[in-house]
C-alpha cells in the first residue's frame, strides 16, 4: 500500500514540477506533455521486460492487449482494466472507469482540462510496454468523465 502512495506522490509532483517550469519559462506546455509520455515510453519498456521474461511468447495482438489489461494494469495499478474492445482490425479501446492518477482530482466537470497532463505518462507507460512487444503504436487518452478515461491504441506495424 506504502509504494501506491509514493507513486501516485511521485507522479503528481512530476506533472506539477515540469508544468511549473513552463510557466516559469523555463519550457512549453506542449514540451511537458511530451516529456511526461517520453518517461512513461522508456518505464513502459523497462517493466513489460521484466514482466514478461518468464512467460511464453504471445500468439497475436490481441494476446498481447489481454496481457496488457490484466497483468500489467494490475502491478502498475492495482486493478485490471475495467473494459477491452477491438475492431479486430488494429484499434483497441482500453476502458478504466477508476482511473487511480485521476481519483485524487474532484469530479466537476472544471478538472477535465487539466486530466490529459495527468495522462500522458500513461499512454507512454502503454506505448512503451507495447513497443516491447514488437508493437508500434500510438496511444492517446480520452476523459468524458472523471476519473474514467479510455486509451485508444492505434497499431502502426505489427511483426507477430
Amino acid at each position: 500500500m506504502a509504494d501506491e502512495a509514493l507513486f501516485l506522490l511521485l507522479h503528481s509532483e512530476m506533472v506539477a514540477g515540469l508544468y511549473r517550469a513552463a510557466e516559469q519559462g523555463e519550457g512549453e506546455n506542449g514540451r511537458c506533455t511530451t516529456k511526461l509520455e517520453s518517461m512513461g515510453f522508456r518505464v513502459g519498456q523497462g517493466l513489460i521486460e521484466r514482466f514478461t521474461k518468464d512467460t511464453a511468447r504471445f500468439k497475436d495482438e490481441l494476446d498481447i492487449m489481454k496481457f496488457i489489461c490484466k497483468d500489467f494494469w494490475t502491478t502498475v495499478f492495482k486493478k485490471q482494466i475495467d473494459n477491452l474492445r477491438t475492431n479486430h482490425q488494429g484499434i483497441y479501446v482500453l476502458q478504466d472507469n477508476k482511473f487511480r492518477l485521476l481519483t485524487q482530482m474532484s469530479a466537476g466537470k472544471q478538472y477535465l482540462e487539466h486530466a490529459p497532463k495527468y495522462l500522458a505518462f500513461t499512454c507512454g507507460l502503454i506505448r512503451g510496454g507495447l513497443s516491447n512487444l514488437g508493437i508500434k503504436s500510438i496511444v492517446t487518452a480520452e476523459v468524458s468523465s472523471m476519473p474514467a478515461c479510455k486509451y485508444l491504441k492505434y497499431s502502426i506495424i505489427s511483426p507477430l
